[in-house]
């Protein structure tokens, strides 16, 4: 299929669902469109356990390459997203296992705690002095991040940055509602405020432009 058709179908808001059963049948073209819709949201999942940027493409090429090959098991019952995030997260922890940094993620954290949600600011005209200090602001706040705990940085990754809720969360990393709270809560406690109001979380590990480009090309080499 050609780039332009791909693109067409991409911009007609087709939904996931319906593109995956498309590729069952044979369109398996389609496969990048999921590929860009995702690439953002895999990148930052797997950026919570791995920080290596060469390991962290290689977690997020063999995710999709698993998942392409496991399409046929999607039973659409939860999202598309949901699903791949699952097997970007045990791909990510196989790694750990092997490099020996392996621990129990799933254990249960049950106390109650009362959420504090703070929000960042979400100005979109800013001047040049102002966009200096937010960028310096977002590398602040990225370190801030990768000094929390794994169990806490994976939680606060999908809400606070992904958007993703509280259910799907659970979802993804097989954790009680209640659980996903209390480490939410827990990781925001250890981020300071000033760096909330600094800083824009719409930006925060970006993957786009040249690896986007060369991940999605990499991945329909191999599938086509």
């Amino acid at each position: 299929m050609e780039p332009l058709k791909i693109r067409s179908i991409a911009d007609k808001k087709i939904s996931d669902n319906d593109i995956v059963r498309r590729i069952l049948t044979g369109e398996k073209e389609l496969y990048e469109i999921l590929l860009r819709r995702n690439n953002q949201t895999l990148y930052r999942v797997v950026r919570s356990y791995l920080k290596e940027e060469k390991e962290i493409e290689d977690i997020m090429q063999n995710t999709y390459l698993k998942a392409f090959e496991k399409l046929y098991q999607f039973k659409h019952r939860s999202k598309f997203t949901t699903w791949l995030i699952r097997i970007g997260i045990n791909e990510a922890l196989t790694r750990l296992k092997e490099k020996g940094k392996y621990f129990t993620f799933y254990e249960s954290e049950d106390k109650s705690s009362k959420l504090n949600l703070l929000e960042l600011p979400d100005s979109k005209q800013v001047n040049p002095e102002k966009k200096m200090i937010r960028q310096e602001a977002k590398h602040m706040l990225e370190k801030a991040i990768d000094k929390l705990d794994l169990k806490y940085r994976a939680v606060y990754m999908l809400r606070e940055i992904e958007e993703m809720s509280i259910s799907e969360i659970s979802d993804c990393l097989k954790l009680s509602t209640t659980n996903v709270k209390v480490r939410l809560h827990r990781a925001k406690t250890k981020i300071k405020e000033n760096l909330y109001e600094l800083s824009s979380k719409k930006d925060l590990y970006e993957f786009g432009y040249n690896k986007c480009d060369n991940l999605v090309e990499k991945v329909m080499k191999i599938i086509i």
